[in-house]
């Protein structure tokens, strides 16, 4: 009698921890941390712009130069965008995924016919939507100058930034979505400390007091960039 093969193969140790809750949790919490850091170090870049045209621009083409002459012109700056595409799109994907999850989990009936998600939960998830949007505009804008306005300029990033400043729309698109991101790292940074097992009742505090300290510096740092130019400090 001829043995039945088996053909059911069992998931590798990296499907089973992306499918546990557990494991989208911690890729949001990581991903998190690995954005929250570049935006403080590019927050600090921008207020180079406070500084003149001829600083700010400089700082620019040293980012392209970065790692030289180990790494060739602007390999070290590809390497931090494929990182951060990376990030984003696997935060992005747990965040969904984790979402539908809750919605399939909770009961069909309630008391009420909409049941309100948390304060926190709202703003997560529009929050993330809203930055998701700005980060496609703000590269067509100050990147690639595909939507940008008064015609884009390669190699003058202090001009190109001071363009946008200085339309009322791009003021807008660009508070907003700072305004988005100070309440999305408030919650996020206590959020992944939870997560990766750093929160207990006793750091509690200190966790929330260090991430409202983070999203208020981010948030006033990145808004501080088109207040200038709408005030002609930076012109």
């Amino acid at each position: 009698m001829a043995l039945a093969t088996r053909t059911d193969r069992r998931p590798s140790m990296a499907r089973t921890v992306w499918d546990s809750t557990v494991g989208k949790k911690t890729v949001m919490a990581v991903s998190g941390l690995i954005m929250l850091l570049y935006l403080v170090v590019h927050m600090i870049g921008n207020l180079k712009i406070f500084f003149g045209a001829g600083e700010f621009n400089h700082y620019a083409h040293w980012l392209r130069t970065v790692g030289e002459p180990f790494m060739h012109d602007e390999w070290t700056l590809w390497l931090v965008r494929v990182v951060l595409v990376v990030a984003v799109v696997a935060h992005a994907t747990s965040a969904y995924q984790l979402s539908r999850r809750d919605i399939r989990a909770r009961p069909s009936k309630y008391v009420h016919k909409k049941p309100r998600a948390s304060y926190a939960t709202r703003t997560m998830r529009w929050g993330g939507v809203i930055l998701g949007l700005f980060i496609v505009w703000h590269i067509l804008d100050l990147t690639t100058g595909t939507v940008h306005s008064g015609g884009f300029q390669h190699g003058h990033p202090y001009q190109n930034v001071v363009d946008t400043f200085s339309t009322w729309y791009g003021n807008v698109v660009y508070i907003v979505a700072m305004l988005a991101l100070g309440l999305h790292i408030r919650h996020g940074f206590w959020s992944a400390a939870q997560t990766l097992g750093v929160g207990s009742r006793s750091r509690d505090r200190a966790l929330k007091t260090v991430a409202n300290v983070l999203a208020l510096l981010l948030t006033a740092g990145f808004i501080a960039v088109p207040v200038g130019v709408m005030t002609g400090v930076v012109s």
